[in-house]
């Protein structure tokens, strides 16, 4: 089966405009681009056969060409990551039987997310999108919890049901559960949803044509829309095998990321 990773980048960012070009400061003291340090993530995937930036912003596709990545043009009038990926489907610029969504803000995403996720669409053909879900640590949550009582979006939650198809997706940090209640030692019931997709390009076809629905537009979710319409979503969990995630939403996340890029070296 055919496999394309497609990295969404737009400039025009509400909290952070312009954030596919911020460069951090690497282990070894140079600096990349956030788009270049998600090119070089989705390179480090085993068994994709094309990688491609999709973006409709000419200063993002110059940079991404200086430094050897394939750019695909889409309109400006895609709305989120998704739409970009089922235009670029749509015009015949990508075939591929599994089409993986590797946002631009996520240059810490480990190699291993990406292929459990083509992994579970390979082995279960009835699978239509797929998504990683990460498990929160204590160190993690108390970031959600603190960045929602500053009023800043953190990162987004995952709730699902018993076979692993996402219930629903939220910036608030879900469930809620009373830290006292839980055993000691226990794991916390909170999952880190993981700015990735995978997709067959019939649900990219449906995505575009149903346009975004109520709970979408409230919470800026993107795979709203698919719960919306009644498609599932497979939440597929990872683990962080000692690795930091987290994503570029806001300009204090540098530190965090410039921080963890240091830690793993």
């Amino acid at each position: 089966m055919k496999t394309a990773i497609l990295i969404p980048a737009r400039y025009a960012s509400t909290r952070y405009p312009g954030k596919p070009l911020v460069e951090l400061t690497q282990a070894d003291g140079s600096r990349k681009s956030l788009i270049r340090m998600s090119w070089e993530a989705a390179q480090s995937v085993d068994g994709v056969d094309e990688v491609h930036v999709l973006t409709d912003d000419d200063r993002i596709a110059e940079a991404a060409r200086d430094f050897g990545a394939s750019v695909i043009m889409t309109s400006s009038a895609c709305e989120n990551g998704t739409a970009r990926c089922a235009e670029a489907v749509a015009s015949g610029a990508v075939t591929a039987d599994i089409v993986v969504n590797l946002q631009g803000d996520a240059p810490l995403t480990p190699p291993w997310f990406i292929t459990a996720m083509i992994a579970a669409m390979k082995t279960d053909a009835t699978v239509q999108v797929a998504t990683p879900v990460l498990r929160c640590d204590t160190e993690t949550y108390e970031r959600f919890v603190e960045d929602r009582k500053n009023g800043m979006v953190g990162g987004t939650t995952a709730v699902m049901d018993r076979q692993m198809n996402g219930l629903y997706f939220s910036k608030e940090v879900l469930p809620w559960f009373n830290a006292a209640s839980l055993p000691k030692g226990a794991p916390l019931p909170v999952f880190h949803h993981v700015g990735a997709y995978a997709y067959r390009p019939a649900a990219l076809a449906a995505y575009a044509a149903h346009g975004a629905g109520m709970l979408e537009d409230l919470e800026g979710l993107e795979q709203l829309r698919f719960l919306e319409a009644g498609v599932k979503v497979r939440c597929v969990e990872v683990e962080a095998r000692g690795r930091v995630f987290w994503e570029l939403n806001n300009p204090h996340d540098v530190d965090r990321i410039e921080a963890a890029l240091e830690a793993q070296a």
